[in-house]
């Protein structure tokens, strides 16, 4: 079975008033907490080994987690010194994960219909070094993918900016998808990262790891699973919750 880290530590800024006395983690919706909604999912999927980082508010997010009777091991990954970002904080919590075991890296602040196990078996198949979720939705920063489903790009259509890491492909043949903040590694993947930073995004690691490789005539394993954009949502904002709360009581 897989493990889990959830990315608990940020600043929930885009929630504006609802998060001056709490993390964006303990913000409710439909009666419970985001952070309690995405727990109690994992467990219904297996999950017994569950990291979170925290960093605003985390006596909170700990008390939060006391508080709980929760049937799976709860691992605080603590970050109260310095906010880390994505890519740092899994960086950070490298000596908390299992050596044989994927991780699934959720945002806390997303609530979705995917299914885990069918994301983590897609995964597995692949034999992936990464498998992100994405979907066809209107955003302003895009990964750009292969008919093959493979990593090849970013893009941000607001700036122009633009960075291609696998030419095998013409531009026109890639396809540009939203990613959804939920996505698989394995754990050996993080031996891979530029080291040179404490603090930094994860998808700018991800797309030079593809260069690398492509450098290193090795099998870009960066791989997108499609889901349907109706199943997902990014509860950052609130004028999300209703389309949340459809989710979790249809």
């Amino acid at each position: 079975m897989f493990e889990v880290f959830i990315l608990a530590a940020g600043l929930g800024t885009r929630l504006k008033d609802l998060t001056k006395d709490k993390p964006k983690a303990l913000v409710e919706i439909g009666g419970k907490t985001l952070l309690e909604h995405n727990i109690n999912k994992l467990i219904s999927f297996g999950c017994k080994r569950i990291i979170i980082n925290v960093h605003h508010f985390a006596d909170k997010i700990i008390e939060h987690i006391d508080s709980k009777n929760y049937d799976a091991d709860i691992i605080i990954s603590d970050e109260r010194a310095l906010l880390l970002d994505t890519g740092g904080a899994i960086l950070n919590a490298r000596n908390l994960f299992s050596k044989d075991k994927d991780i699934l890296v959720h945002n806390v602040d997303i609530i979705s219909k995917i299914n885990f196990l069918e994301l983590y078996n897609y995964h597995k198949t692949n034999k992936s070094l990464a498998t992100l979720a994405v979907a066809k939705r209107e955003t302003s920063r895009y990964l750009l993918f292969c008919r093959e489903n493979m990593l090849c790009g970013w893009e941000n259509i607001k700036t122009k900016e633009r960075i291609i890491v696998d030419n095998s492909y013409d531009i026109n043949e890639l396809y540009p998808y939203a990613f959804s903040g939920i996505h698989f590694i394995k754990p050996q993947i993080i031996d891979l990262f530029d080291k040179k930073e404490k603090v930094f995004p994860i998808i700018p690691q991800y797309l030079n790891i593809v260069s690398k490789n492509r450098g290193l005539n090795q099998r870009n394993s960066f791989k997108a699973y499609l889901h349907s954009e109706e199943i997902w949502v990014d509860c950052g904002r609130e004028t999300s919750f209703a389309k949340a709360i459809s989710l979790l009581h249809p």
